[in-house]
């Protein structure tokens, strides 16, 4: 089965606080279905220090959303697509719904 969205793919979220932004994926973790967008769905977190030379303070880091709330962007037609499959040489690509261009 050929994923919809991949590493350094650019999405545009459908749902959430962030709707309507665009962003590149950093990671993904098809198992549990999630994503990292970057500048995305931004989690704030007070980091105390632990050991000595630890830095303590506010640090600013990506969450991970929904695999079903990100729609990847075609590269030929620059529009939010649906990815389908096709076989080209024997191995499967992604092409795009609309203008049906593999992306």
């Amino acid at each position: 089965m050929i994923s919809r969205v991949k590493k350094n793919d650019t999405v545009v979220i459908l749902s959430g606080k962030d709707k309507g932004k665009q962003g590149s994926v950093i990671e993904i973790l098809p198992k549990k279905g999630k994503v990292v967008v970057k500048d995305i769905a931004v989690i704030t977190r007070h980091v105390k220090a632990r050991k000595q030379g630890d830095v303590p303070g506010i640090k600013r880091e990506e969450g991970y959303i929904n695999i079903s709330k990100v729609m990847p962007i075609c590269s030929a037609c620059k529009t939010p697509c649906r990815a389908n499959a096709k076989l080209v040489d024997d191995r499967q690509v992604r092409v795009c719904n609309r203008c049906k261009e593999i992306f």
